[in-house]
C-alpha cells in the first residue's frame, strides 16, 4: 500500500493513528465534559473516577474520529473491509475500530524514471534509452482496489512499453524522431494504466545511447557524406563556370576589340605584382602592340630620370 505521511516520523505516526490538533480539542471536550458530570452528579470518590474514567476512554475513542487530509490527498476508507469513499481534503470523520483509512493517495502529477538497457531496435541495433513518466492519480477508488501497488505497477508498465516502442522503431528514426515516439509511448502507457485509475501526462526521452563502434562507424558515414556534398557543389560550380566561359567566348568571336581589350585586362592584373615575371606571347605583343607601347614608356622613364 502507498501511504504518504510527513517527512518526519513522528508526523507519519500520529497521522496513521489519527492524531491531530482536532483529534486533541475532542478529546478535551469529552473528557472535561464527563468529569464535570461525574463531579456534580456523584458524591461519592471512587464513583467519581470511575465515571472519570470511563469518560477518559470515551474520549479516546472520540478523538480517533476526526481526521485530517492535506489539499492534494484522498484517503481511502474501508467499513468492515468494504470500500467506503475517498475522504478529502480537510476534515473529515471515520468510526473507530469500524473504519480504517488504509491508503493516503497524492493526486499531484508524479515523475518516475524508467530506463531501457540492450534492447534492440527493429534494425536489430542495441540501444540503451532513458525516459522519464510524468502521471498522476485520477481515480482514488481503483487506484486502490484495482492495483496492489500503483507506484511499482506503472514504472513497470512504462518499462515495458519502452521496450515494446523500440523494437519497433529504426535507429533512424529513434534519433531523429523522438517526439512521435513520446507519443507512441505515452498512448500505450495510458492504455495499460487506465483501468488503475493512472492518467499519463506526458513521456520524455532523456537520452539514446548506441554502441560506441556504432557511433564512430555514422559519425564516418557523415563525414562521408559531408565531403559527397561538398564534391557535388563543386562540380555543379565547375558547370556553371564553364557555361559562363562558353558564353563570354562566343563574345569575345565576335568582337576582336573586345577580346585584345579583355587580354590586356589580364595582362595588367598579372603585372600588377611587382615581383611577378609575365610571358607574353609574341602574337598577343604583335596584335596588341604591347611592344611600342612598352618602348614608349621605358624611354619616357629615362627622359624622366635624366631630366
Amino acid at each position: 500500500m502507498d501511504a504518504q505521511y510527513g517527512a518526519e516520523p513522528f508526523d507519519g505516526l500520529a497521522k496513521k493513528i489519527g492524531i491531530n490538533f482536532i483529534s486533541l480539542i475532542v478529546f478535551l471536550i469529552v473528557a472535561g465534559s464527563a468529569a464535570a458530570a461525574a463531579w456534580s452528579a456523584v458524591a461519592d470518590l471512587p464513583a467519581r473516577a470511575a465515571i472519570a474514567g470511563a469518560g477518559a476512554i470515551l474520549a479516546a475513542y472520540a478523538a480517533l474520529s476526526p481526521r485530517i487530509a492535506l489539499q492534494w490527498e484522498k484517503a481511502v476508507v474501508l467499513r468492515l473491509g468494504r470500500y467506503a469513499g475517498a475522504k478529502g481534503p480537510g476534515v473529515f470523520w471515520v468510526v473507530p475500530l469500524v473504519d480504517r483509512v488504509v491508503m493516503w493517495i497524492d493526486s499531484r502529477v508524479r515523475t518516475t524514471g524508467f530506463a531501457a538497457e540492450k534492447t534492440l531496435t527493429a534494425d536489430t541495433v542495441p540501444v540503451n534509452v532513458d525516459a522519464v513518466l510524468f502521471w498522476a492519480v485520477k481515480d482514488p477508488e481503483r487506484a486502490a482496489l484495482q492495483v496492489e501497488n500503483y507506484c511499482e505497477a506503472v514504472a513497470w508498465a512504462a518499462q515495458t512499453a519502452l521496450r515494446d516502442i523500440i523494437g519497433k522503431t529504426n535507429l533512424a528514426n529513434m534519433l531523429v524522431g523522438r517526439e512521435s515516439i513520446d507519443v507512441d509511448i505515452q498512448k500505450l502507457i495510458d492504455a495499460r494504466t487506465h483501468d488503475w485509475g493512472i492518467s499519463v501526462n506526458s513521456v520524455e526521452i532523456r537520452d539514446v545511447v548506441i554502441p560506441p563502434s556504432l557511433e564512430d562507424a555514422m559519425s564516418r558515414q557523415a563525414q562521408a557524406e559531408r565531403e559527397r556534398l561538398a564534391r557535388v557543389i563543386l562540380g555543379d560550380a565547375e558547370v556553371e563556370i564553364s557555361q559562363k566561359f562558353a558564353k563570354a567566348s562566343e563574345l569575345y568571336r565576335d568582337n576582336a576589340v573586345a577580346l585584345q581589350l579583355r587580354s590586356l585586362n589580364l595582362l595588367y592584373e598579372g603585372m600588377k605584382e611587382k615581383t611577378s615575371l609575365m610571358v607574353v606571347p609574341t602574337s598577343l605583343v604583335e596584335s596588341a602592340n604591347i611592344g611600342t607601347y612598352a618602348g614608349l614608356a621605358a624611354l619616357g622613364k629615362k627622359h624622366g630620370d635624366g631630366e
